[in-house]
């Protein structure tokens, strides 16, 4: 459980640094950030594939395919939705509906994966979830509140952004469920192994989409300088951190998390990205976060301390 607990914790640290890269990079658009980043990992995986080919190998059609399908959804899609939603929205708005993932995931698998990790007590759940909901609302509350005292808002944009958000907790929703189904039914499989896998599936499609947004833009004569923008130097090194460090490691570190951990508290650890977020996105601003974004981060941390201390059910024969 320790164990697990700590790679939950460096796979938050280092997600919560995708939340910055658009505000980084405010002029380049969502998908070229999206389909560069997944570039930038599947890269990466390369030279580990030519280590590993052999274990590679005994990977089957149905399990590249299954990589294929998460590295779609909860690789491109997801960052995309992402993306979108922090140049629209701000980082602020799009932070806080994704740390609602947490609530989500727990509630999603408590119903659905019961029967292979046990069922948490509703009853004992909902504490620590509401807990975690509060923390959630009173940073959201901050952050609502200093946006509208700026006259300059985009209301349509801005909701828009929340739009493309809800679309990332969607898609972070399965990807998380479906990831832990095939490590926890792959006990013998190294999550190195799968982490490698997902990121030579996700290779072909980050250069496929690369090709389709270049031509895109070539044909309606986008103003946008390709193949790497204005900043080409900043963007490739940008990309190439997020995919080794939040791609790859993450990755590697939520893997290894989801095969000691039950489902329902994987989803809780979630909020470690959060607040990794949070913390980035002041470092960014040069100050240090109000009152009530103070308490909304101590209620998240006692909400989820709280959720680690239930045990599961475990189901009956």
């Amino acid at each position: 459980m320790a164990i697990g607990l700590a790679y939950a914790l460096f796979a938050g640290l280092t997600w919560g640094g995708v939340f910055i890269a658009p505000l980084l990079l405010p002029e380049y658009p969502p998908a070229l950030l999206a389909v560069g980043r997944y570039a930038a990992f599947g890269l990466i995986c390369l030279p580990l594939a030519a280590m590993s080919r052999r274990n590679l190998a005994s990977l089957t059609r149905r399990d590249w395919g299954e990589a294929l399908k998460l590295a779609a959804i909860g690789n491109l899609l997801y960052y995309l939705c992402l993306a979108s939603a922090i140049q629209r929205a701000g980082g602020p708005l799009p932070t806080m509906i994704i740390g609602t993932l947490p609530i989500v995931i727990a509630l999603a698998a408590n119903r659905r994966n019961h029967q292979r990790d046990g069922r948490l007590p509703w009853r004992a759940l909902l504490p620590p979830l509401m807990l975690v909901a509060a923390g959630i609302g009173c940073v959201n509350h901050a952050e609502m509140r200093a946006l509208t005292a700026d006259g300059n808002v985009d209301l349509g944009r801005y909701l828009s952004g929340a739009v493309f958000a809800l679309g990332a907790v969607v898609c972070w929703t399965w990807y998380p469920l479906r990831n832990a189904d095939w490590l926890r039914a792959h006990p013998d499989r190294s999550p190195r192994l799968w982490a490698t896998a997902q990121g030579i599936a996700t290779l072909p499609l980050a250069l496929a989409g690369y090709a389709l947004l270049w031509l895109f833009m070539a044909a309606g004569d986008d103003p946008f300088v390709m193949p790497l923008g204005p900043r080409p130097v900043f963007y490739c090194g940008l990309m190439a951190a997020i995919g080794l460090f939040a791609s790859w490691l993450g990755t590697l570190c939520w893997n290894e998390a989801s095969q000691r951990l039950p489902t329902t508290l994987a989803g809780q650890l979630i909020v470690f990205e959060t607040l990794a977020a949070l913390a980035y996105a002041f470092m960014l601003r040069g100050r240090w976060p109000d009152t009530i974004t103070q308490v909304g981060i101590a209620l998240l941390i006692v909400g989820v301390s709280w959720g680690l201390r239930l045990k599961p059910e475990t189901p009956a024969a």
